[in-house]
């Protein structure tokens, strides 16, 4: 096990974790319906910036992950469903426990839990 201090870091826990979700009977059809193979790695490159700011502070990350979470909302019917936030969560857990530990992963546990309550919140309360 080892602590959570760089982008080289939060790269391989992205990776892994959307390796995980991709395979993933719930999720992984809603996330490779959404996202074509050739646009995987230009996402995961974004997702990286995204967690480094999250967890280091770093202002790497533009962009606007409540407008894409609704707009998969809508491309869904409108189904999204906290079992999805929380299969999404599980995996996330899985991941950072499999191969990290301290402080900075429990801090990317934590920002996770808020952030897909907040996202799980904004879908609910934009739907028709």
């Amino acid at each position: 096990m080892t602590t959570i201090e760089n982008r080289a870091d939060i790269s391989f826990l992205v990776h892994t974790f959307y390796a995980e979700i991709r395979k993933d009977a719930l999720l992984g059809p809603i996330f490779n319906s959404h996202i074509s193979e050739n646009q995987w790695p230009e996402h995961l490159e974004k997702l990286t910036d995204f967690w480094e700011t999250n967890l280091f502070g770093i202002p790497k990350f533009k962009g606007n992950p409540t407008q894409k979470h609704l707009g998969v909302d809508r491309n869904l019917h409108h189904k999204t469903s906290q079992v999805h936030f929380g299969q999404w969560l599980n995996l996330w857990f899985q991941t950072i426990d499999a191969h990290f530990e301290g402080v900075t992963a429990t801090k990317a546990k934590e920002a996770a839990r808020r952030m897909a309550h907040g996202q799980f919140m904004a879908i609910y309360n934009h739907r028709p």
